[in-house]
């Protein structure tokens, strides 16, 4: 009896971890979007945007592509960055 519960319990944290896992990889996709549009908005319209900004970093790791087109649009607009 106690292998059954064992193996019930192995099935349960491995389709938890293949979950988690699942999403970790759609975050850190989304990241890396959302610097490489920010690298060639900022290379593409010549804003001048600092990447050594912490606001900037931030917003980008946690918005993602998002986060990245609102930087841009903000720049652009001579409103912020």
């Amino acid at each position: 009896m106690p292998e059954i519960w064992v193996f019930l319990i192995a099935i349960l944290a491995a389709f938890i971890l293949y979950k988690v896992l699942k999403t970790a990889k759609k975050i850190i996709i989304n990241i890396v979007v959302g610097f490489v549009i920010l690298i060639a908005g900022n290379i593409g319209f010549g804003l001048g945007i600092d990447y050594t900004n912490w606001i900037v970093i931030l917003t980008c790791a946690l918005s993602g592509a998002f986060g990245a087109i609102l930087i841009i649009l903000l720049k652009f607009l001579n409103i912020a960055f």
